[in-house]
């Protein structure tokens, strides 16, 4: 991702970012996400558990700015701070580490030893002096299911995530054309995966021990309607209002318009449906140069079907 290279040395320093910072403050919001809806008989895309409702972006920096505002009181002092959550110049995950909050995982996520990896990070940078908590060793031990699972390979080694292999990357951040070697391999995911995380054993066993949550700040990603398996149908008939409405204040703005079509196009010709025909045949003779190459290659691979 080579947008990270543009502010690495910020990454690597946070007092360039914020001058005199001495302490970085990471936060974990542990999101309930609502499970996965019942099989279907009609075609439909695999969302990301985390999107398609409220963008975990406001929902955690909502959290983090309260507790940001508070540290003056806590300080009994004026501070000097920043916050971030997924957007600013901070290595997150490694901060995370440091803190204290989990371990890096095999499929390179950050793991709660309670919680799992349902944690949606947040950052403040601050000119607070405060003392690192102990860091938690690294439980993944011989398991790698989460390594055998991806349907790309994306992982060149253990702890190694090849993000251009990636469905997360190639159905969110690639703007261009999905390489045509992994689209046999993206199946039905049309924004994200989740199947690394869904095998980890450390999240198969936490859903049935709550975490604590005195402060009353645990929050459920809860999906809207439209977006719980859409049918592939819907997805390939949005135009860019309907796309807008639709995602309007949700993390599915991320991939914009086109590269949803582009996705669902991909997602459709591993579907095998001929019912999809008319609508794909529709991308195919449309303007869009891109979206046409994906429905002829999903045309072709229905009616190879």
């Amino acid at each position: 991702m080579h947008y990270i290279e543009r502010r690495l040395d910020e990454r690597v320093d946070p007092r360039l970012v914020l001058p005199g910072a001495r302490s970085l403050i990471v936060l974990g919001v542990y999101c309930a996400i609502d499970p996965e809806p019942a099989e279907s008989l009609e075609p439909r895309g695999r969302i990301a558990r985390y999107a398609g409702g409220d963008d975990y972006h406001d929902v955690v920096l909502d959290r983090v700015r309260a507790l940001e505002a508070a540290l003056p009181v806590i300080a009994e002092r004026s501070i000097s701070s920043r916050s971030y959550v997924d957007t600013g110049p901070v290595a997150e995950r490694a901060a995370a580490v440091a803190a204290g909050l989990g371990w890096i995982g095999k499929n390179s996520c950050l793991i709660h030893p309670e919680w799992g990896s349902n944690l949606m990070l947040g950052v403040i940078l601050t000119d607070i002096d405060l003392e690192a908590d102990p860091e938690v060793v690294d439980h993944c031990g011989t398991c790698r299911a989460c390594l055998d699972v991806c349907p790309t390979d994306a992982f060149a080694e253990p702890y190694v995530l090849d993000a251009t292999k990636c469905i997360s990357y190639t159905t969110i951040e690639t703007r261009d054309e999905i390489p045509e070697a992994l689209r046999a391999a993206h199946g039905e995911h049309v924004f994200g995966c989740d199947l690394c995380q869904s095998v980890c054993p450390w999240n198969k066993t936490r859903p049935k021990r709550r975490p604590s949550d005195p402060l009353g700040l645990r929050t459920r990603l809860s999906k809207r309607p439209e977006w719980i398996a859409p049918t592939l149908g819907w997805l390939l008939a949005l135009d860019q209002a309907s796309f807008d409405a639709a995602s309007r204040k949700t993390a599915i703005r991320r991939s914009g318009w086109r590269g949803l079509v582009r996705n669902a196009l991909v997602a459709a010709g591993n579907s095998g449906a001929p019912e999809l025909l008319p609508l794909i045949e529709r991308h195919a003779a449309g303007p869009d140069e891109m979206l046409g190459e994906h429905a002829r290659w999903a045309i072709a691979r229905i009616e190879g079907r």
